[in-house]
């Protein structure tokens, strides 16, 4: 499964991005609004690093402003995918995107017919949220397990890029289904490292190690 980051900081993308941990990465006009950056200048930066798909947001929600807005993201860099809603308008402008040559990720998905819309649409990625919809009292897993029954049935291209992460049960839940993709906050990613039998087994082994008077250096 690839991880894609779901931040504009660039500083927590430079840091995983160093130990390998980057796939690709997640925007959208609330995180550049945290970054407190101009949303052209920072998706640059991030596409100067990146080498997989960097995920930039239109801004508006008529078809032809998606288009034009979305052309001018993909001048950005070669690996930015435009991302568009969900929406009828979102799905026309992914079609006419994506037979640019452009890579599209549909994003605010939260059906499995959403989802067959935007692949039959072109979509190179679907973004289900999986945590809005445990919000509402769901389960976030079973859509992405729907998604990926119905992609597979049909030989949809399309990834599956699993959204709204956000604790390590969703990671591993959706590596064991098949998900694609899933794109969290550097937290999240990070917190993956973290289990209580880890760090007793090495307070134990930095206890032994004092008692011995063990130094390598």
């Amino acid at each position: 499964m690839k991880f894609f980051v779901d931040t504009a900081e660039f500083d927590a993308i430079a840091e995983l991005h160093e130990l390998g941990m980057v796939d690709g990465v997640t925007t959208n006009p609330s995180l550049i609004k945290k970054s407190g950056r101009d949303i052209l200048d920072v998706t640059k930066q991030i596409c100067d690093l990146v080498d997989g798909p960097v995920s930039a947001e239109v801004t508006a929600t008529d078809a032809d402003t998606m288009i034009s807005e979305g052309r001018k993201l993909a001048g950005i860099a070669e690996n930015i995918a435009v991302k568009v809603p969900l929406t009828w308008d979102g799905l026309k402008a992914c079609k006419v995107l994506s037979d640019d040559g452009h890579m599209v990720n549909v994003t605010l998905c939260f059906s499995a017919n959403q989802a067959l819309l935007a692949a039959k649409a072109g979509a190179t990625f679907i973004s289900p949220f999986i945590g809005r919809i445990d919000d509402i009292g769901l389960d976030g897993m079973e859509l992405i397990e729907d998604i990926r029954t119905v992609y597979d049935n049909y030989g949809f291209e399309t990834q599956i890029l699993a959204a709204s992460i956000r604790s390590v049960n969703h990671v591993l839940d959706c590596a064991r289904i098949g998900a694609d993709v899933m794109t969290a906050p550097p937290a999240v990613i990070k917190s993956l490292v973290n289990h209580p039998l880890t760090d007793k087994g090495l307070a134990t082994f930095l206890a032994d190690i004092d008692a011995a008077g063990i130094k390598i250096l």
